[in-house]
Order: C-alpha cells, then sequence, then structure tokens
C-alpha cells in the first residue's frame, strides 16, 4: 500500500523503517535514553499548571515528561505539516466518516464516543502497565509481552470497533 504525500507515493516501508530508526535513536543515552511513549507528558504538564513540581510522583517523571512534552509538540506539528503539504488538512469536530457512517452531526455525540473509546484503550494499555504508545511504539520492538498481548487486544478491539462503525458497509 501506498500514500500519497505532496503529489508524490510514499511506500509503507519507509515509516517504518523510519520508526525502526527512531526507536533506536531514542534508547540511544546519548539521544534520549527511554523509550517512546506520550502519557507521562500530562501529568508532568498538570504539576506544572498546579504548581506541584516537588511532589514525590512529579520528581519521579521530571526528565521523561518533558521529554515526551517536546515529542508531542513534534508529533503535533509534523502532522499539520504532513496534512497541508498533501492538501488534507481539515479542522472539524465531526468527520465525514463518521456523519456517513453514524448519520449524525451531533458534535455532543461525537466527542462523547471519542472520550469512551480513548478511554477504554488508555485503561487497556494502564492494565498492560503503559501507555498506548509506548506498548505499540517501543514495547512492541522489544517484544515485551505486555506490550505483545496489549497489541493483539488493541488490534482486536480496533477490528471490531470498525466492523461496526462500518457495518453498513460505508468507507
Amino acid at each position: 500500500m501506498k500514500m500519497k504525500l505532496g503529489g508524490k507515493r510514499w511506500h509503507w516501508l519507509l515509516g517504518g523503517l523510519a520508526l525502526g530508526v527512531l526507536d533506536v535513536l531514542t534508547f540511544n543515552h546519548a539521544v534520549a535514553g527511554r523509550p517512546i511513549g506520550a502519557s507521562t507528558a500530562f501529568p508532568w504538564a498538570a504539576g506544572i499548571l498546579t504548581g506541584q513540581q516537588a511532589a514525590t510522583y512529579m520528581e519521579k517523571i521530571q526528565t521523561s515528561g518533558s521529554w515526551e512534552a517536546v515529542m508531542l509538540a513534534g508529533a503535533l506539528v509534523g502532522a499539520v505539516i504532513a496534512a497541508l503539504a498533501g492538501g488534507t488538512f481539515r479542522l472539524r469536530i465531526v468527520p465525514e466518516a463518521w456523519s456517513r457512517n453514524r448519520g449524525s452531526t451531533s458534535a455532543t455525540r461525537r466527542l462523547v464516543w471519542a472520550f469512551v473509546g480513548g478511554f477504554l484503550l488508555i485503561l487497556g494499555a494502564r492494565l498492560a502497565g503503559g501507555c498506548t504508545s509506548g506498548h505499540m511504539l517501543s514495547g512492541g520492538m522489544q517484544l515485551a509481552a505486555s506490550s505483545l498481548v496489549f497489541g493483539v487486544f488493541g488490534m482486536g478491539g480496533a477490528l471490531a470497533a470498525g466492523k461496526l462503525f462500518y457495518r453498513g458497509g460505508g468507507r
């Protein structure tokens, strides 16, 4: 499968190779010395906003939280640049696929279901001892048992949700 970006076609293997190189680099102590993850950035930011940096947990996550916050900001900027370059950038709460397949243009309904899905996903990841990105990006590459189990159930859940979502044969 190839994707278009800026009028050029890119093979999926290039993305996989780039992700592998990124993972190797992040584990290198000269670069970051830690796995790819994202969830620690949120309590880190909350600690800064509430002035709780001195709390025991906040001291424990100081380095990882700040690193992950920078990574998330870079991912956001990179995604916007890629969407603009590919001509696919759209700001909308209710995507066309949602309206077409759910028959609803209600922003409230869309946000509630997005929250429910996200909550279930992060609950499963935390029960497996990590975060979604940490399990899928770093743990899976290291063949960690909890990450592989999370990956199997995460993919199963995604397939089941897709089957329910597209039950009318929509695209």
